[in-house]
């Protein structure tokens, strides 16, 4: 059992969940809608962390203001209709999640993603009872990088935010970590672009694969 940690917060999208087949093939419809061609597949899942804008602005760089809403608004409700037809665990998770099952450690969600996908893709995935907490990009009016959405979880854990310890993939996250006073962790194995350079985001450790979360509370 750690000694220090007592609750671990995870981002979603690249980081608890592979979610990228399922938004990548979303968004490629919609480019081949416009009769467009599709978008490299690993090009794409490297924009997933930056969610539909992020997405979007790579599939269309030429468009703007309401032309592009309307164009991510269709974005959205096609992805919405396959959720959860590829999007899994990334492997090794299972076991983290029987670890801290055993260890009666509590476990939640705060991502950028708005309710109205958060919730359906958890309860598909039969993740969302298993989860003490989860907080979505409009369950407060501020979002990551700022810390309110994890100084929210870590109150209805009722817990210090000192005592818990937030996984991600992307420089917000470890921006909302430290500024919510909670150690982060970088995945490295999530949506990280060639673009990025996880070392300057000074996170508290990265970790390879899911299952080195646990040598690390095994260790803090």
């Amino acid at each position: 059992m750690p000694h220090r940690a007592a609750a671990v917060l995870f981002d979603l999208d690249g980081t608890l969940l592979d979610t990228a087949p399922d938004m990548v093939a979303a968004l490629n419809q919609v480019r081949v809608e416009q009769g467009l061609p599709a978008l490299d597949s690993q090009l794409a899942r490297a924009q997933v962390s930056n969610g539909s804008t992020g997405l979007m602005t790579l599939a269309f760089p030429e468009l703007s203001g309401e032309p592009f809403e309307q164009l991510r608004e269709h974005f959205l409700s096609l992805y919405s209709q396959r959720i959860a037809e590829q999007t899994a665990l990334f492997p090794g998770f299972e076991r983290v999640l029987a670890k801290f099952k055993a260890w009666n450690m509590p476990w939640g969600i705060v991502t950028n993603k708005p309710a109205f996908l958060t919730n359906p893709l958890l309860a598909a995935l039969n993740l969302d009872r298993e989860a003490a907490c989860i907080v979505s990009g409009d369950t407060l009016p501020q979002r990551k990088p700022y810390p309110e959405p994890l100084l929210h979880a870590a109150e209805r854990l009722r817990m210090a935010p000192e005592y818990c310890v937030y996984v991600g993939d992307a420089q917000r996250d470890v921006q909302a970590a430290h500024a919510a006073g909670m150690p982060a962790l970088v995945a490295l194995y999530g949506y990280i672009g060639p673009q990025d350079d996880p070392r300057s985001w000074q996170p508290d450790a990265f970790i390879e694969h899911p299952y080195d979360l646990i040598y690390w509370l095994e260790q803090s």
